[in-house]
């Protein structure tokens, strides 16, 4: 199945450029859940307690329809509670240097993980499988969550 990706921007056109690395590393099922994320956009909008405008992810038909749905994801742990097992932290497309929050990665990149067990902390790329849910009110958390998640494997 091809699909049409319109570059409208430099940030876009990064955005495209990090989707083309994703798609050998990550998957879910037969297909990887990283470049459907990245189909989301953004709307400005005001937020009156920060006294300034936010933005706001306006996600399309195709990321809503993997709603409340089990995923599998690829990706590498980004520990939010120091450096032990957790059952909370998230969970990055890129290696930690790379990622969202260390390296040049947009948001659509991360998803912020809720796991039945704790899961142990490792450098090595892992796979997850739990329940997406989509984000666009709280400011607090991320736009992706993947909730009741579960370690699948880690490659060394």
């Amino acid at each position: 199945m091809k699909r049409k990706i319109r570059i409208s921007g430099f940030q876009n056109w990064l955005k495209f450029l990090c989707i083309i690395f994703f798609i050998p590393f990550v998957q879910i099922n037969s297909q990887s859940i990283w470049p459907i994320l990245a189909g989301v956009s953004y709307k400005k909008v005001e937020d009156k307690i920060l006294g300034y405008e936010v933005d706001f992810p306006v996600f399309n038909s195709e990321i809503k329809s993997y709603e409340g749905k089990r995923i599998k994801v690829r990706g590498f742990i980004v520990p939010t509670n120091g450096y032990k097992s957790s059952k909370e932290f998230v969970l990055s497309a890129l290696p930690v240097k790379s990622c969202y929050f260390c390296g040049g990665a947009g948001p659509e990149t991360v998803i912020e993980v809720q796991a039945w067990e704790a899961i142990p902390l490792t450098t090595s790329r892992v796979e997850l499988e739990g329940v997406l849910r989509l984000n666009n009110t709280d400011l607090n958390s991320l736009m992706f969550k993947l909730e009741e998640a579960k370690l699948i494997q880690v490659w060394n």
